[in-house]
């Protein structure tokens, strides 16, 4: 499957309302893009593997939503493949009263891991632009005028751009992806957590109220990805109507970011090979 339609990088703008799936069609590929979901995240395992033993890059990956989309469904079920070890996940709640005292990024920044690992952010620093811009939290921050003014959001986009170009430059892969949930959908996933005794922890009276504000955060999610789809760092605006296909495409975008880092695994010196050598004669020859 061709990631190229939904893969957006700056060349092109997006339109959320005109973006329509064939789910018929998709649907007819299910049993085999479920088998090629399992043999990407097998190659991945493997990838992640040689990524960390090298520790030349990094891979920080995004994940943003309109609520019920299914971001905590695609990190339970996508990456239980990678080993623990080599995978930190993040997510973040409204800033608590250090972290609000401090600019944007800072709480995101330490989060960040060292080069070898991968990382998901559950929700990111892009809540800035969306729940912020949105609701207008922005008009009550304790800061001056010179940084509380109509073109707050249009600078928070100006600062996200550098930060990840920063990042770029610092042996990160940003992955960003938007779980695009159609209204129909997420008003029928809001039903099944009502009516299923063992989702109701799942849902929230909050999320009606925030359901509200749909088409509101539709189009700040349309304006952040055209303000911030860079070639180096694009956005995936994925399909999550269906969940096993949400899960495929990610599979499928893992799997080509790590083929095109392309990690291996490091190779010994003259010295360490002899120093290798060495050991291994002296435990074979152990208690001779």
């Amino acid at each position: 499957m061709k990631l190229e339609k939904y893969r957006f990088d700056g060349s092109e703008k997006i339109d959320l309302k005109k973006v329509r799936y064939d789910f018929d069609e998709i649907q007819k590929k299910k049993s085999a893009l479920i088998k090629q979901m399992e043999k990407n995240m097998e190659e991945v395992a493997e990838l992640q593997g040689r990524l960390y033993a090298e520790g030349r890059e990094a891979i920080l990956i995004c994940l943003q939503a309109l609520d019920a989309a299914g971001k905590d469904s695609v990190v339970k079920h996508v990456f239980s493949s990678i080993n623990p070890q080599g995978i930190d996940v993040h997510s973040f709640k409204s800033p608590n009263s250090d972290e609000a005292m401090h600019d944007f990024l800072w709480r995101y920044h330490k989060r960040l891991p060292p080069r070898g690992k991968m990382c998901i952010f559950n929700r990111s620093y892009y809540e800035e632009v969306l729940v912020v811009k949105v609701h207008e939290f922005w008009k009550d921050y304790n800061m001056p005028k010179r940084t509380v003014n109509k073109d707050y959001i249009k600078n928070r986009y100006k600062d996200i751009r550098h930060w990840e170009e920063y990042l770029y430059g610092n042996s990160f892969r940003v992955i960003k992806i938007f779980l695009n949930l159609s209204k129909e959908e997420q008003k029928r996933r809001f039903l099944e957590r009502i009516n299923r005794e063992e989702k109701n922890w799942k849902f929230s009276a909050n999320d009606i109220k925030e359901r509200a504000f749909f088409n509101d955060y539709r189009a700040a999610f349309e304006d952040a990805i055209n303000a911030t789809s860079t070639k180096e760092c694009p956005w995936y605006v994925l399909p999550a109507d269906k969940k096993w296909y949400t899960r495929y495409l990610v599979s499928e975008i893992l799997v080509n970011t790590l083929r095109d880092i392309k990690p291996q695994f490091p190779k010994l010196d003259g010295d360490s090979k002899k120093r290798l050598d060495e050991c291994r004669a002296a435990l074979e020859n152990e208690g001779a």
